[in-house]
C-alpha cells in the first residue's frame, strides 16, 4: 500500500467519522477489523490491500489528529474559503482539506506541496474539476496566509 493510498483511507474515515457520529477510535476499530476490512475489500480495491504498521501508524495519526483539531482545521477552511461555511462545502471535499491541513500543521516531514497536490488529486477522484480549483485555492492561501510565503 502506498502513502496516497493510505491518505485516501484516512480522508473516507474523516468523512465517515463525519457522517455516523463514531469516535475516531471506535471508527478505527471497526474498519480495521480483519474481518469488516476484508469486507470493504470486496466492496472497494482501495481496500484491498492491509496496512502495514507504518500505514497504520498514519492512518491512526491523521484520524485521531484530525478528529482532535476538528474546530482549528474547520476554522482555517472558513478563513480561507472567504464566506464559505463548512456546512456549505461539500463533506468530501472539507474532509479532503482537514487531512491536508492536518499534515501541513502536525506532520513537518511531508512537504506541503506534497500534500496540496494530493489533496487537488483525490479531490478530482471524487468531485468536479471546479471543486478541485476551490480546494487548491483554499489550501493555497491557507499555507501562504499561515507561512507567510509569497
Amino acid at each position: 500500500m502506498t502513502r496516497t493510498t493510505a491518505r485516501e483511507i484516512a480522508v473516507h474515515l474523516s468523512f465517515e467519522a463525519g457522517v455516523n457520529g463514531l469516535s475516531a477510535q471506535e471508527l478505527l476499530d471497526t474498519v480495521f477489523d480483519p474481518d469488516y476490512y476484508e469486507t470493504l475489500a470486496q466492496e472497494d480495491e482501495l481496500y484491498s490491500e492491509y496496512p502495514d504498521e507504518k500505514q497504520m501508524e498514519y492512518i491512526r495519526e491523521m484520524t485521531l489528529g484530525v478528529h482532535e483539531h476538528l474546530p482549528e482545521l474547520d476554522s482555517y477552511i472558513e478563513k480561507y474559503s472567504k464566506g464559505w461555511r463548512v456546512g456549505r462545502i461539500s463533506r468530501v471535499a472539507v474532509a479532503i482539506m482537514r487531512i491536508c491541513m492536518y499534515e501541513i500543521l502536525y506532520m513537518p516531514d511531508i512537504p506541503d506541496a506534497a500534500s496540496v497536490n494530493e489533496a487537488v488529486e483525490l479531490t478530482k477522484k471524487y468531485e468536479d474539476r471546479e471543486v478541485a480549483s476551490f480546494v487548491n485555492g483554499i489550501l493555497g492561501s491557507y499555507i501562504k496566509g499561515e507561512k507567510n510565503i509569497d
